[in-house]
């Protein structure tokens, strides 16, 4: 055990494909490798092969990664994803009420800060500060461009606190600063001695396609924020490229306070990639339940506990991390809200304990279903049932439920059974990105 309760920040990517940091097998950029600090966390840390988002759109895995429960249980995670347009809903967001993994970490101790994306619900009725965070800088919309800081609807979308910030810059290197002025705060101020709790939500590499040096294109993608007609896989690694040089700062501010050993550092993505994500081996992206919209990279570093150089391909999603930041730091979850996800403690201490760990998803778009269960996977799309042994099958080509129709209504009716514990998708849902599975074999 770590000799002391750990600190945590908590990294999280946005539309982040499963192959595009050097780690996870990315190519070279161009410039050199595109995420040097990550890979290094890797290097020093633990690397899962076989972690997965709690959904293949951004607001329903962050409902998620806030309750460590399955998001379906309640009603603002229907949306795929929460629309900017639900800017004054009472229904469309996280319930102040609910327990939080920053409010349960808050009433053991911490302190607790988000930097970056919330996405669950806009001010009065929900908001970062009603969920349990003392701190926040960010947007509170799904996407906004990187100079003007404008969500989808033209609005301005940054915030500190409950009150708007306008503040020049481009935002992911904003959201990194902000970053390390808080561990600045938190390792010298009067309370240095408890614990800080934070999370550092990234909109990058998200649409819209802008790097560090590309100003001039905030105009073009006022009235396009999701720039169909722009980017490129070069403006893409440099968006993730810029994002790891924050995260490398960040690092060097918890080396330079002595913390970077009690500090748990965990990093991921929301989903898969989208347009110009590289997902290899694995097919489709964004709002699909095939692996390439749901399978995403998963690093943690944290060397009073992990030991540098390993690898897992323990399967396990977003709420698990969550579940496993709870027990990491003594804060018991509420009775009232049992938890869906599974600490992952012990596989931190050794990956060879890893565990069965069935995972499920369902969503509104195109009927999708999907169930991962050891090496087999359940998936349906469209009305059609699909069957895929994955060790052998990553990019989910040979459907096996001809073959194995036994296998087939068995995961069928585990799904079922599943489903049956969750509250039922709400006709008013809406789905508000008109992506679509991409090359799905048919039976």
């Amino acid at each position: 055990m770590a000799a002391r309760r750990p600190n945590i920040v908590f990294i999280v990517a946005d539309d982040l494909g499963f192959a595009d940091l050097g780690c996870y097998g990315g190519r070279d950029a161009g410039f050199g490798p595109v995420s040097p600090n990550l890979d290094a966390l890797a290097a020093g840390g633990i690397r899962f092969t076989q972690g997965y988002a709690n959904s293949p759109v951004c607001s329903p895995t962050r409902f998620a990664l806030m309750t460590a429960r399955y998001q379906y249980r309640l009603r603002g995670a229907a949306e795929e994803p929460i629309s900017s347009r639900s800017r004054g809903s009472t229904t469309l967001g996280l319930p102040t009420d609910h327990p939080t993994l920053p409010s349960l970490l808050k009433a053991a101790g911490y302190r607790t800060a988000l930097v970056g994306k919330w996405h669950l619900g806009y001010p009065p009725t929900f908001g970062p500060l009603r969920s349990g965070y003392d701190e926040f800088f960010g947007p509170m919309s799904g996407g906004v461009d990187y100079f003007t800081h404008c969500s989808s609807n033209g609005q301005h979308d940054l915030w500190f606190g409950e009150a708007e910030r306008a503040e020049e810059g481009y935002l992911t290197d904003l959201l990194s600063r902000r970053a390390v002025e808080y561990i600045d705060r938190m390792a010298t101020g009067a309370a240095s001695d408890a614990p800080f709790f934070l999370s550092l939500h990234y909109t990058a590499p998200h649409w819209p396609w802008e790097t560090r040096d590309d100003a001039a294109l905030a105009q073009e993608v006022k009235s396009n924020l999701f720039h169909l007609h722009g980017g490129n896989i070069h403006t893409y690694r440099r968006m993730i490229h810029h994002m790891d040089e924050g995260i490398g700062w960040v690092m060097d501010a918890l080396r330079r306070h002595g913390l970077a050993d009690d500090t748990l550092v965990v990093f991921t993505s929301d989903n898969g990639g989208e347009r110009f994500s590289d997902n290899w081996p694995l097919v489709g992206g964004k709002m699909d339940l095939t692996e390439g919209g749901i399978r995403v990279p998963w690093i943690a570093h944290w060397p009073a506990r992990i030991r540098p150089g390993l690898e897992s391909a323990q399967p396990c999603m977003t709420m698990d991390w969550s579940a496993t930041m709870l027990e990491a730091c003594g804060a018991p979850a509420d009775p009232a809200y049992p938890l869906d996800g599974v600490s992952l403690l012990p596989v931190l201490d050794d990956p060879a304990r890893a565990f069965a760990r069935p995972l499920y998803w369902r969503m509104n778009h195109r009927g999708q279903r999907a169930y991962r269960d050891g090496p087999w996977k359940y998936l349906r799309v469209d009305g059609h049932d699909y069957l895929f042994h994955l060790p052998a099958d990553e990019r989910e080509r040979a459907n096996l439920a001809g073959r194995d129709p036994q296998r087939l209504a068995a995961m069928r009716e585990a799904w079922e059974e599943w489903n049956a514990t969750m509250p039922p998708i709400p006709e008013d849902a809406t789905v508000s990105l008109g992506y679509s599975v991409k090359d799905m074999p048919q039976r």
